[in-house]
């Protein structure tokens, strides 16, 4: 077995519950990630001679909990780990392990990883890069080229997150069927999060824009532990439908191209497939929450086969089921948007004006008011809202998208 990228794939997808294993045993991040990636070295080292063991979760497991003993045993002086060829050939103790992994360990240990890396006493910053590292195994160096901070300082970062987590004394035991379903939301959120850096990082950074996949993988396998949960398949739907855009979002030059003038034709079709089937599957439990809402939103978009088809009376009637169950201004300028397709530039922007002191500092905002006056023929104003925007951009492309829509002002002698 000369390719070793097999190892890889069987660490990675063994990561999350090993972890969430190591972590009960241990109750304790650093000593959980030290016998973690001690039992990944081990694995390296004895797997292509070997071949794969039966379960390689459980082998990660029970080599990860004794490397863990052993180090504290080591501390106090006691007894040291097996011989190699003895931790190599687990035989019925792997199998054991096996047995002892089921459905509800393996619930409760992924999701209480998770939890602990979405602690509300941490920034979201910190929820993300903790998350990053230890749920995903990314390495501290490319989270920080993600985030565009020296690799000491999101050492930093994720240092005093951990410490936030030792000091709050999170309780490790099985938590209970109510409390499970508590801990889904922020859950949610933290992948939300992670997918959002990624697909706000625009076609420049290769590394933070990978974080969309990694949001994906962790939403699917929530989805594994809790297949009935109709927020969860939400979630993924709409992550799905937005990332099978990915490749018509930005030009050949890294500028913003606008939904509806992608070619439709460039996206993933089977990433839109499963989506729609994701989005089928929850609607059919009656239970509407804002990501199945935003999903259906975003699906309505997927199955236009031309942007002049899309369907905005119902996005606006969407919008406003969002605006009911998750209120917010930015859900509200998003309906604003779906009301200048349907009803026009004029009425659009009357009910624009009162969302104008709690978005001041919103680029979008200012973007949107620009466009709406550029179509009413209030040039001036336009120019304004558009200078505000660029002074509010957060990256090149969104700077020179709003000086191309200044130049279209030009072009159209107003």
């Amino acid at each position: 077995m000369k390719d070793l990228a097999w190892i890889d794939l069987a660490l990675t997808a063994a990561r999350p519950q090993a972890m969430g294993a190591l972590l009960r045993y241990f109750r304790d991040l650093d000593t959980a990630e030290e016998a973690f990636q001690e039992a990944c070295l081990r694995a390296i080292r004895t797997w292509p001679d070997k071949g794969p063991p039966r379960d390689p979760t459980a082998w990660l497991i029970f080599v990860g909990r004794n490397s863990g003993v052993d180090q504290i045993r080591r501390t106090a002086r006691n007894t040291a780990l097996p011989d190699e060829e003895v931790l190599s050939d687990l035989s019925d103790a792997e199998a054991d392990m096996a047995e002892r992994l089921d459905g509800s360990h393996y619930r409760d240990d992924i999701l209480r990883l998770m939890f602990i890396c979405c602690h509300p006493d941490l920034p979201a910053t910190q929820q993300i890069a903790l998350a990053l590292r230890i749920v995903s195994g990314i390495s501290v160096a490319q989270i920080a080229r993600a985030f565009l901070v020296s690799e000491s300082a999101m050492e930093q970062r994720i240092t005093r997150a951990k410490a936030r987590v030792a000091k709050a004394g999170l309780p490790f035991e099985a938590p209970g069927a109510v409390e499970r379903t508590e801990r889904l939301g922020p859950v949610a959120a933290m992948i939300y999060l992670v997918f959002n850096e990624g697909y706000s990082a625009g076609a420049t950074n290769a590394d933070i824009a990978a974080l969309c996949g990694e949001a994906i993988r962790l939403a699917r396998l929530l989805l594994r532990i809790f297949p009935g949960e109709p927020e969860i398949m939400g979630l993924a739907a709409l992550m799905l439908l937005q990332h099978s855009r990915r490749d018509t979002r930005y030009d050949a030059a890294g500028q913003i191209v606008l939904l509806e003038e992608q070619d439709r034709s460039l996206w993933d079709r089977r990433q839109i497939e499963e989506a729609l089937a994701l989005l089928d599957k929850a609607i059919r439990h009656r239970q509407p929450g804002p990501y199945q809402v935003q999903a259906a939103i975003a699906a309505l978009h997927a199955r236009a086969a031309k942007a002049e088809d899309t369907d905005w009376s119902e996005i606006e009637l969407l919008y406003q089921l969002l605006e009911r169950l998750n209120p917010s201004p930015v859900v509200s300028l998003n309906r604003v948007v779906a009301i200048s397709k349907v009803r026009g530039a004029s009425e659009a922007l009357s009910m624009l004006e009162p969302l104008g002191e709690a978005l001041d500092g919103y680029f979008y905002f200012h973007g949107v008011k620009g466009a709406l006056l550029g179509q009413t023929g209030d040039t001036k104003e336009a120019r304004e809202a558009f200078g505000r925007a660029i002074a509010l951009a957060r990256s090149p492309a969104e700077a020179a998208h709003i000086r191309h829509e200044l130049d279209r002002l030009g072009e159209s002698g107003a």
